[in-house]
């Protein structure tokens, strides 16, 4: 019996179990990941799942690095710097579209590799484009904010609603209900309720990120 579970144990790597988890995560969401629900899945035993991993935390960990990692390998290194910035934005918020628990995950550990490459990413290039020093830290911090709370908050906002939900019918009633808001009173929120109805949130995400780049622009 020993022998045949260390067999089992050597058999598993923690790619294949962080791989593993992050389907669990993808299905159930964190409160979803127990090691028994893990070890079920890997048809083997908790034991054999610790010998690779410490905790819930550092696989939850290993996961999130994981997924940014894969973010960040999608982006052409020969791109301007601007374009870089965006491609690697666009790149994260897609993965935590993907992947909605990324999102919590990444201010918990701001100090993990895969997070420190996304900062240097965003500098770098910041660097590259003629941002003068003084400005670095802002512009840098307004560009990560807004990625990761934007991103965050379009993973959050699918969270609230039914996988089946229709998202078109859903902005479609909030729309109408714009639509009918007194004139005199809300004269802003009535005109963008055709753009409410009608808008696309990876398109609205990168339009937002060109506003920020613009007025960094102004700065070099």
């Amino acid at each position: 019996m020993t022998k045949r579970a260390d067999r089992r144990g050597d058999a598993l790597s923690k790619e294949k179990i962080v791989a593993a988890a992050i389907l669990l995560l993808d299905a159930e969401g964190e409160g979803g990941l127990t090691f028994r629900a893990l070890a079920a899945r890997l048809a083997t035993g908790s034991g054999a799942i610790y010998w690779h991993v410490a905790d819930k935390g550092d696989l939850l960990a290993a996961a999130t690095g994981t997924i940014i990692t894969q973010a960040l390998d999608g982006v052409a290194p020969d791109l301007d710097p601007r374009q870089g910035i965006r491609a690697l934005a666009l790149r994260l918020f897609d993965a935590i579209d993907a992947h909605p628990w990324v999102g919590a995950q990444v201010s918990r550990e701001p100090w993990q590799p895969a997070m420190l490459r996304i900062f240097e990413g965003i500098g770098g290039r910041l660097m590259a484009l003629g941002v003068p020093q003084p400005a670095w830290f802002d512009a840098w911090s307004v560009l990560v904010n807004y990625i990761f709370g934007v991103a965050g908050q379009n993973a959050a906002n699918a969270r609230l609603h039914a996988p089946d939900t229709d998202r078109s019918a859903a902005l479609a009633t909030i729309a109408a209900r714009w639509a009918q808001l007194d004139a005199a009173e809300y004269p802003f929120l009535r005109q963008l309720a055709g753009p409410l109805r009608d808008h696309d949130d990876r398109d609205q995400f990168l339009a937002g990120l060109d506003l920020i780049l613009a007025g960094i622009g102004t700065v070099r």
